[in-house]
């Protein structure tokens, strides 16, 4: 990567794209790019000195990108293979690497601390990074959202050779990287388009254990159905909320809008931490990284510190408004699982609370796959307002719609509503506790609901 003094972005928008390239940004170099659509995030990236076109015919590209022999053109999966500005590069012999191949890189030059797992990565590396950089051990980070704490998914430090990143398992990415530690929150099945089967998506999990390196560890969810394929010096240690292992919960107490809970580790115990963010999903995911952060220095004072004033990461279980009568909460969530732990957690905050969800599945293959515990999940609400697929990367599939969800949903108040008719609809209805779930086009409705919800209209 050395040898390029300019970095040209396909895909420039994504969460994980733009961290990248306000790394290059930040080290000195040219960076540019494409994304199909203008969005807060791409504007930030122009405002901080960063070209993004949004055209992807070829004679949209910068002059000054179109030499090969100084521009690394770096790509995300999400881009079709038929996409103009990618076949112009690859005909013209331009080096084209997918972002895992430069995220690995990194973790090669570096510490890597990364965090997999079908859910709960992104909130997970996220605690950890705020843990390892307000402490005196300090970070770099990329992460897979907007940390609320330093408004960016970006974290540099000249200070420390630690590095954490999300590890992705889409596309089978996170084998590109080689951590010094790992943590696995989860793995439960996801992405079949790619993997075809629960097995071969359990063995991409299992194959990245095997990319530790020796004298690092290994941090694992109690009860995940992996079996770890280490080299030798690699430690392994598990984790839970209130069930046991080398690192848990214990004492878990709720009460006055706030949680609190003594942090176990296999030498110490940390009485009465309290969590900045108190929902309860955050637990678990907060003892995953309070195990790493311990793992690599980080003191007992600086753990209480860090998990207390840790606020959360834009669109993970965000409170968007609040007032006498009502609520408002955005979650990225977009796989049963997810959906499963927030509402949970939704309802452990809300007991005596009628709660609305606006749910927006995201891909038709997913959609597919898992419409059926989707429908179990949505159950959980006490309204539903199910959305159509937001696509993504993917082309319609036969006979595969929000339909095939809603059938399945046994709640007595559900219905169909497309985005257009979206804010005519929730005026109609008596909201109590309202959230919006998804990971598709969704969270350009928060600031509309939330002006609408202020206005009283």
């Amino acid at each position: 990567m050395n040898k390029y003094n300019r970095y040209f972005f396909l895909g420039i928008g994504g969460i994980g794209m733009s961290a990248l390239a306000r790394y290059f940004k930040t080290k000195g170099f040219e960076v540019a790019g494409y994304d199909r659509s203008e969005t807060k995030l791409t504007q930030d990236l122009v405002t901080e000195g960063i070209q993004v076109i949004y055209n992807q015919e070829v004679n949209h590209i910068p002059a000054e990108y179109m030499n090969p022999k100084s521009t690394l053109i770096i790509v995300t999966p999400a881009i079709p293979e038929e996409h103009n500005q990618l076949q112009y590069f690859k005909e013209n012999n331009f080096i084209i690497q997918k972002r895992a191949q430069v995220l690995g890189d990194i973790t090669r030059q570096s510490k890597g601390i990364c965090v997999a797992g079908t859910h709960g990565k992104t909130t997970t590396s996220t605690i950890a990074a705020h843990l390892l950089y307000q402490s005196q051990v300090t970070c770099s980070a990329f992460l897979g959202g907007i940390s609320n704490n330093y408004n960016t998914n970006l974290l540099l430090s000249k200070d420390s050779n630690y590095v954490v990143i999300e590890a992705d398992e889409y596309d089978r990415s996170f084998h590109q990287l080689s951590p010094y530690m790992a943590v696995i929150t989860s793995a439960d099945a996801d992405h079949l388009d790619i993997y075809e089967t629960a097995d071969a998506f359990r063995e991409s999990f299992e194959h990245f254990t095997s990319l530790i390196r020796p004298g690092g560890a290994l941090i694992m969810r109690k009860g995940i159905d992996i079996k770890p394929r280490l080299q030798k010096g690699v430690k392994v240690y598990t984790y839970s909320m209130n069930d046991g292992g080398d690192f848990s919960a214990e004492n878990i107490k709720v009460g006055k809008g706030e949680i609190k809970f003594d942090f176990v580790t296999p030498t110490d115990r940390i009485n009465d931490v309290r969590l900045g963010v108190p929902v309860m999903i955050n637990v678990e995911n907060s003892v995953a990284a309070m195990a790493l952060a311990w793992l690599n220095g980080v003191t007992a004072e600086e753990l209480r510190v860090g998990i207390s004033s840790f606020s959360g990461i834009y669109r993970r279980f965000n409170i968007v408004y609040k007032s006498d009568s009502v609520v408002y909460m955005d979650d990225y969530a977009h796989h049963p699982s997810e959906l499963n732990a927030s509402i949970s957690s939704i309802r452990a905050l809300y007991p005596d609370r009628k709660i609305t969800g606006i749910f927006q599945p995201h891909l038709y293959t997913r959609t597919r796959d898992f419409a059926a515990d989707f429908a179990s999940a949505l159950s959980k609400l006490d309204e539903l307002i199910l959305l159509d697929i937001y696509p993504a990367r993917e082309l319609p599939i036969e006979g595969v719609s929000s339909d095939i969800i809603l059938c399945n949903v046994t709640l007595e108040h559900k219905t169909l509503c497309s985005k257009e008719n979206l804010l005519t609809l929730l005026k109609e209805k008596d909201l109590d506790v309202l959230v919006t779930f998804g990971a598709g086009d969704i969270d350009k409705f928060v600031p509309l609901i939330k002006k609408q919800l202020k206005s009283g209209n």
